[in-house]
């Protein structure tokens, strides 16, 4: 068995005892392999064990990866996302995770309106109000999701959050009980073009507590493909 199968059976294993402390299924949860700076090769080793949702945060990988990697696989834009480089992935991504601006979800439905489409995006939020992360405040959400309801380019199907990196991931559970908290607010005002589908939190120090937490989306590079270097 090779490495990757080794750690993707061990992920699957945890995903699952979270799942039951949580009440739900392991079929419940989406495993999105990260797949930052990793040769296609090993990529593609990930697919052919099943992994079919892939998340890249750069746009410009993600490009150079998309037509090489065989298989039936959805992509994700896991990443911060630039306005200037929203055209290049309309019509390619499944999801859209870090939405983060009025503006940045402004350029998403232009762009997919002039091709005929709806891009189904989440709205990062930044919950632990870390001055280096992205996303929305807690306070903001209410006004945002009223000003969204207009973008009709876009689907909004949920919430996400990159978590405080933490050496005891216990230390994330108010993170993730909050986010929580506001994506069932959210989802009871049943806001048209609003859909709380997915909660993307948690991801490979953190992910069996965030799914414990509610988490549907978790993103896991380093916990599948060992430890990287980052450019």
């Amino acid at each position: 068995m090779s490495e990757i199968a080794e750690n993707l059976s061990e992920i699957y294993k945890n995903i699952e005892a979270a799942a039951k402390k949580s009440g739900r299924s392991a079929d419940d949860i989406m495993l999105l392999g990260v797949t930052k700076t990793v040769d296609c090769e090993r990529i593609q080793q990930l697919v052919d064990l099943g992994v079919k949702e892939l998340g890249e945060n750069r746009v410009q990988e993600l490009m150079s990866k998309i037509d090489v990697i065989k298989g039936d696989v959805n992509w994700h834009l896991i990443g911060s996302l630039q306005t200037n480089k929203v055209k290049y992935i309309i019509g390619k991504v499944k999801l859209i995770h870090s939405v983060d601006s009025l503006k940045l979800a402004s350029e998403i439905s232009k762009r997919s309106l002039a091709s005929g489409l709806v891009t189904d995006i989440l709205l990062e939020l930044n919950v632990a109000e870390e001055e280096s992360k992205h996303g929305f405040k807690a306070e903001e959400l209410s006004d945002t999701i009223e000003k969204l309801k207009e973008f009709k380019g876009i689907g909004v199907k949920g919430l996400m959050t990159v978590a405080p990196y933490v050496e005891n991931p216990e230390n994330n559970r108010p993170v993730f009980k909050k986010m929580r908290e506001l994506f069932i607010d959210i989802k009871a005002k049943n806001c048209d073009n609003i859909d709380m589908t997915y909660l993307s939190m948690g991801m490979t120090n953190d992910y069996v507590v965030a799914i414990e937490e509610g988490a549907d989306i978790v993103r896991i590079g380093t916990g599948i493909f060992g430890k990287r270097n980052y450019a």
